[in-house]
C-alpha cells in the first residue's frame, strides 16, 4: 500500500524494500528498513513528509549514519535517507550546503573558497543535517559558531527558515532536535583567510584526528557524552575497560571513548557493551555516562511486521 502510493504522488521517487540498513551505518550494523526512499530535492522530501504524516506512516530520517546505532530488528514504515540532496555553494562569505552534503566535503569546499570557520570540521564523517540536528563540534568548535540559518520541514511537511537564536543551540543539542525538524539545507556564515593559513590549521586537526582515532575499525565514534567536570574517555580509561569486547564490539585500545566493531558486531553487541561500560564507570566513579550516539529501532527479538504488511 505504501509504495503504490508514494509512486502515485511521484513515479520518479527512489524506493526500496526491506533495504538493509547496515549499508548505511558507520558501524556497519542494523536491520532493515520497511521502505527506504531517497529523495533527489528538497520538493520530493516534503511529498514524503506529508505523506507519512497525513497517513500516520512512521517516519525516521536518516544523515549519513556515523554518530548512529541502528538496532538488529531494523525499522517500521519509512527512512527518509537525504545523502542525494549534496549541493554545496558559495555565496560571497557564506557557503549554503544541502543536508546530505558530508561536512568534511563543506570543509573542504570552505579551504576552495579561502573562507575560515570549519576547519574545526574537517574530520567529522557526518552529514550537515546531522551536525545541525546535534551541534556538532570537535577541537573547540561547533556548528552553531558558523551556522546563520537553516532550512527545515516539520514533521508535517511544513517548510520553516531558522535563524541562529532560533536555533537555541547547546552542547549537543538544538531546536532541531528538539522539535524533530527535518534539515534540508544549512548556511554558514564564515570570514576570508589566507589558504595557506587555512590549509595549515585542518592538517593540525587532521592530524591529532588520526593520531587519537580509531579510524581503522567501523565505529559510531564518539559514544558518550562529556560529563560535567570529566572527560568520557578518562573515566573509561581508568576503569581499565580498554579492549574489554562483546562479540565483535570491542572498546577501543586507541581511545576509550569509541567503540569499534572488529569484525562481525551486531548492533546489539554495541548496546551490551555501552550498558556495560556505564555501570563499571559508575560503580567505580559514581559518574552515569550519557551517549552521545543516537540509538534507534527494534531489537531483533522484538521485531514486529512490516508496517503495512
Amino acid at each position: 500500500m505504501i509504495l503504490n502510493d508514494l509512486k502515485r504522488i511521484n513515479a520518479k521517487l527512489l524506493i526500496q524494500e526491506n533495504e538493509p540498513l547496515a549499508h548505511y551505518t558507520y558501524t556497519k550494523t542494523g536491520g532493515n528498513a520497511d521502505y527506504f526512499i531517497r529523495p533527489k530535492t528538497s520538493e520530493e522530501a516534503a511529498q514524503v513528509v506529508k505523506y507519512c504524516h497525513d497517513n500516520h506512516v512512521p517516519l525516521t530520517v536518516l544523515g549519513n549514519g556515523s554518530n548512529l546505532i541502528i538496532k538488529d530488528g531494523g525499522i517500521r514504515g519509512v527512512v527518509l535517507h537525504l545523502d542525494l540532496l549534496d549541493h554545496i555553494k558559495r555565496e560571497n562569505t557564506t557557503i549554503i550546503a544541502g543536508s546530505g552534503a558530508k561536512l568534511i566535503q563543506v570543509s573542504k569546499a570552505a579551504l576552495d573558497f579561502q573562507l575560515s570557520g570549519l576547519e574545526f570540521a574537517c574530520g567529522i564523517p557526518g552529514s550537515v543535517g546531522g551536525a545541525l540536528y546535534m551541534n556538532a563540534g570537535a577541537y573547540g568548535g561547533e556548528i552553531s559558531d558558523v551556522l546563520e540559518e537553516a532550512t527545515v520541514l516539520t514533521m508535517s511537511g511544513e517548510l520553516l527558515q531558522l535563524n541562529r537564536k532560533q536555533l537555541k543551540a547547546q552542547y549537543r543539542h538544538s531546536t532541531i532536535a528538539e522539535k524533530n525538524y527535518i534539515v534540508l539545507e544549512g548556511k554558514f556564515a564564515l570570514t576570508l583567510k589566507e589558504h595557506v593559513i587555512i590549509e595549515a590549521k585542518m592538517a593540525e586537526l587532521t592530524e591529532a584526528r588520526e593520531s587519537k582515532q580509531p579510524l581503522e575499525y567501523p565505529s559510531c565514534g564518539s559514544v558518550f557524552k562529556r560529563p560535567p567536570g570529566f572527560f568520557a574517555g578518562k573515566l573509561i580509561q581508568d576503569s581499565k575497560l580498554q579492549g574489554e569486547s562483546i562479540g565483535g564490539a570491542q572498546v577501543s585500545m586507541k581511545h576509550a571513548g569509541f567503540i569499534v566493531n572488529t569484525g562481525d558486531a551486531t548492533a546489539t553487541d554495541y548496546l551490551r557493551l555501552i550498558q556495560h561500560v556505564q555501570q563499571i564507570v559508575f560503580d567505580k566513579f559514581g559518574v552515569l555516562l550519557e551517549t552521545e550516539v543516537k540509538i534507534i529501532g527494534e531489537d531483533a527479538k522484538e521485531r514486529t511486521k512490516n508496517f503495512d504488511k
